[in-house]
C-alpha cells in the first residue's frame, strides 16, 4: 500500500489556496469554493508513492506543498526520474493525455500536501471553468518540451554535461538562495541524480566529489548547493 497519511487539518479549505494558481486564477471565489468542496486533501510523507505507473487513473491531483518526482520503470526494472513537479501544479492528469491509466509513478520528494478530485470531474472542469483547460494543456506542453530536451541531452551530451544540465534545471525550478549559493530545495541523493541522467551512481559520485573540490557545489545530508552556477553552465555545454 502507498505510504500516505490522512489529515483533517484541511477539512475546510480556503479559496486563497487556489486563487493564484494558473488553472484556477481566472475563477471567482464562488467557483473556487465549488471546486474545493469536491476535493480531498492528504498529507504524504517524503518518499510516499501516490500512484503507480499503469494504475487505473481514478483521481487527478494538485500539489499544494512539497515536491513530486515522476518516475518511469524500464522493462529491465530500472527507475528513471523523468520530471520533478513543484508545488502549485496539477499532476496525475491522465485524462489530458487521452489515457485511462497513469503513464508514470508519482513519488513525493519531500513531505507534501495534495488535493485530489475524482477523474469523472475532469470534463466538467474543462467545460465549466474558464482558463482551466488552456492552462492545463499549457502545462502538458511544457512537460513534453522538457522531456524532449532530456531526450536530446541523452543522445548528444556526455555524462558530465547531462548531470550539470540536470542540476541547473533543479535550481531553476526549485532553487532557494542561501548564503553560499543556490540550494536545491528538497532532499536529493546521488542515486536520484543517476536516475535522472542515465548514469551510474559511481559516475555521479566521482563527478560531484570533483566539483566539490573545485568549489562548484557543496553536498551533504541529501542536500546539494550550487555555489558557482556559471561554472555549472560551462560544464553543461550551454552557449554562454
Amino acid at each position: 500500500m502507498p505510504n500516505r497519511k490522512r489529515t483533517n487539518a484541511y477539512a475546510r479549505l480556503d479559496e486563497s489556496l487556489l486563487r493564484d494558481l494558473p488553472p484556477f486564477s481566472l475563477l471567482d471565489d464562488v467557483q473556487i469554493r465549488e471546486i474545493l468542496d469536491l476535493a480531498r486533501s492528504r498529507r504524504y510523507d517524503a518518499g510516499a508513492t501516490i500512484f503507480e505507473e499503469g494504475d487505473e487513473a481514478e483521481r487527478f491531483y494538485l500539489l499544494l506543498d512539497g515536491y513530486m518526482r515522476v518516475v518511469r520503470i524500464t522493462p529491465e526494472g530500472e527507475h528513471v526520474i523523468a520530471l520533478h513537479i513543484p508545488a502549485g501544479q496539477l499532476f496525475g492528469i491522465a485524462k489530458a493525455l487521452g489515457r485511462d491509466t497513469y503513464p508514470a509513478t508519482s513519488v513525493t520528494a519531500a513531505d507534501s500536501v495534495a488535493l485530489s478530485w475524482p477523474m469523472r470531474h475532469w470534463d466538467d472542469f474543462v467545460a465549466k471553468y474558464e482558463g482551466f483547460a488552456a492552462q492545463t494543456y499549457k502545462t502538458v506542453g511544457n512537460r513534453v518540451g522538457e522531456m524532449n530536451n532530456r531526450i536530446v541531452e541523452m543522445a548528444t551530451r556526455q555524462v558530465e554535461q547531462r548531470i550539470a544540465c540536470a542540476m541547473l534545471r533543479l535550481i531553476n525550478q526549485t532553487g532557494r538562495k542561501v548564503e553560499n549559493g543556490i540550494e536545491i530545495d528538497f532532499p536529493i541523493t546521488r542515486q536520484d541524480l543517476s536516475e535522472m541522467t542515465g548514469s551510474t551512481l559511481h559516475t555521479v559520485s566521482r563527478l560531484l566529489s570533483g566539483w566539490e573540490k573545485q568549489g562548484i557545489v557543496e553536498s551533504g545530508r541529501k542536500r546539494i548547493t550550487v555555489c558557482q552556477p556559471h561554472q555549472l553552465v560551462i560544464l553543461s555545454g550551454a552557449q554562454v
